[in-house]
């Protein structure tokens, strides 16, 4: 089964700068990452209700929850950390991971 890593990233003060970060040098580093079989980026184009605003959505796809696990120990991994911490990413996103929800078998069913 695979399992995948959220991370939900604020509207920040210049939208372009913050793409230019993302784009220029973080997706190609986390891209990099080994085990990753999908990095789907998605840009907010109308939100409906809620706080705060998001400006991206980006759902990376792993293998199944160890895969996932052992790339979060390699140094490809580390390094799109770091890229992302250097200018200021890291203050505008939430992260979590999530599997596909498969409902259990009504009781008695064979």
């Amino acid at each position: 089964m695979t399992v995948s890593y959220f991370a939900l990233y604020r509207t920040p003060d210049d939208p372009a700068e913050f793409e230019k970060n993302y784009f220029g040098s973080h997706v190609p580093l986390v891209e990099r990452t080994p085990g990753l079989l999908e990095n789907r980026v998605h840009r907010v184009t109308r939100q409906f209700v809620g706080e705060p605003g998001y400006h991206l959505l980006t759902e990376l796809v792993f293998e199944s929850p160890e895969a996932m696990k052992q790339a979060f120990r390699s140094e490809e991994w580390a390094a799109s950390g770091r890229d992302l911490q250097s200018w200021g990413g890291m203050e505008l996103v939430t992260m979590f991971s999530a599997e596909p929800y498969q409902p259990a078998a009504p009781a008695g069913a064979d």
